[in-house]
């Protein structure tokens, strides 16, 4: 049967080849420790209790018809009051647009703004902007970062790759990586944008920013989250923000995500989701208006919620750390922010007890599930060449005694390549 050429040529998701190998052995009764999905067990980390009760709230209150195109009111406004109050961003509820999670949102982003062949700069890794340009037919330009910077993007990075670009799309913290914008690293790419779209006639597009800050209110220790327009209030005419509920809330299934940005951009994307329908219930936005106002649940929550995942990602940290001093090839960088870990697994070239060699990041991962019964995903599914040796491990849907377990499962595999 004949499909588009679009369709033909859409890559599949590694993430969720790795999840079906993971699932098979979950059904043949082998405990796994899963670090793939970037995702929460609710049983481990569930959604707040007053988002809950007020969720089941709205229905009983019959709050089941269509939601307004760019999201309820009241919604909008809360979501204003806590970004002026977390970030001193100052966008009027016009300018906020709410949506069925973060996908959506930065999908409607490309379209708004991208042409057939228009440049997309983005990083790598990073999440899903290679399909992001695909199904949108821009140009993408990778931009691969190092771990010597933690895999964020420099100005040097960057600079070569802005001239006649229409987006720059970034991320922080960071998915894959778990690490963050350093903000002097920030503070250089925005006058990077300023200075590119100075140097542009009234009748060329700018360059715009997409900046992914999903992960805003999930930091630890010292480590501060920067935004652009927060930086250089001149660029905010040129920048998109993506934020939502799924992460800092563990509420992935809720789907309430929004983004905020200049007028005639959000307007844009409106009426692009209106044509797609990819609304979030208005139940559930209902009781995320009431909930945002909720500041010493909201804070209660974030505490206790971060605290838990820090322990958690501290745990596998300090096991890698471990055995790097013990004489594997193996590291990791210390967590910053989000569900993550970035884990180097430095095994390439190296033989299974079956013989076979693994040549690429995915065969360490598919031997490391066979023999360790624990699941990680290359950064390969991130945009990076096979030949990288990093990982994400995501620590959401897999509890800490399960982490802990692992990490001898994990030594006994590695002492058994030669």
């Amino acid at each position: 049967m004949m499909v588009s050429q679009l369709a033909k040529t859409l890559k599949g998701s590694e993430i969720i080849k790795i999840g079906n190998e993971v699932n098979e052995l979950k059904r043949r009764g082998e405990k796994i420790a899963n670090l793939t999905i970037g995702d929460f067990d609710p049983s481990i980390y569930p959604i707040p209790t007053p988002l809950k009760d007020g969720i089941i709230e709205q229905y009983g209150a019959n709050q089941t018809n269509y939601p307004p195109a760019d999201g309820v009111a009241v919604l909008r406004e809360s979501i204003s009051e806590l970004i002026l109050e977390r970030y001193q961003l100052d966008y009027f509820p016009n300018q906020i647009l709410v949506a069925g999670g973060s996908r959506p949102l930065i999908y409607s982003a490309y379209l708004a703004l991208i042409d057939p062949g228009d440049k997309v700069v983005y990083t790598t890794p990073s999440w899903n902007n290679n399909h992001y340009c695909h199904l949108s037919s821009a140009h993408g330009i990778p931009v691969q970062t190092s771990a010597e910077n933690n895999f964020m993007p420099t100005a040097v990075d960057i600079k070569p790759h802005l001239k006649g670009a229409t987006m720059l799309a970034l991320c922080s913290p960071l998915n894959p990586s778990g690490t963050m914008f350093a903000k002097k690293d920030l503070e250089d790419i925005c006058d990077l944008i300023l200075e590119e779209n100075k140097s542009r006639g009234a009748h060329e597009k700018p360059l715009y920013l997409l900046y992914d800050q999903i992960y805003a209110l999930l930091t630890f220790g010292t480590n501060k989250h920067y935004n652009p327009v927060t930086l250089r209030p001149e660029i905010k005419p040129y920048t998109i923000y993506i934020d939502g509920t799924s992460k800092c809330f563990a509420a992935t299934g809720v789907r309430v995500g929004w983004g905020f940005g200049p007028d005639n951009i959000i307007s844009k994307m409106r009426a692009i989701l209106a044509h797609i329908g990819a609304w979030a219930p208005k139940a559930e936005q209902m009781a995320t208006a009431k909930f945002l106002t909720q500041k010493d649940d909201l804070n209660t929550y974030l505490n206790l919620f971060k605290g838990k995942i820090q322990t958690s990602l501290d745990a596998l940290y300090q096991g890698i750390q471990e055995l790097k001093s013990a004489g594997f090839k193996v590291d990791a960088i210390s967590p910053m922010g989000a569900i993550y870990l970035t884990v180097q697994i430095n095994y390439v070239g190296k033989t299974t007890p079956d013989g076979d060699l693994l040549k690429t990041s995915s065969d360490i991962n598919f031997y490391l599930i066979k023999e360790a019964k624990v699941a990680l995903v290359p950064f390969s599914a991130f945009g990076t060449d096979e030949s990288v040796n990093w990982f994400r491990a995501s620590v959401g849907a897999c509890s800490l005694e399960d982490i802990v377990a692992m990490l001898p499962r994990l030594k006994s595999a590695l002492q058994k390549l030669k």
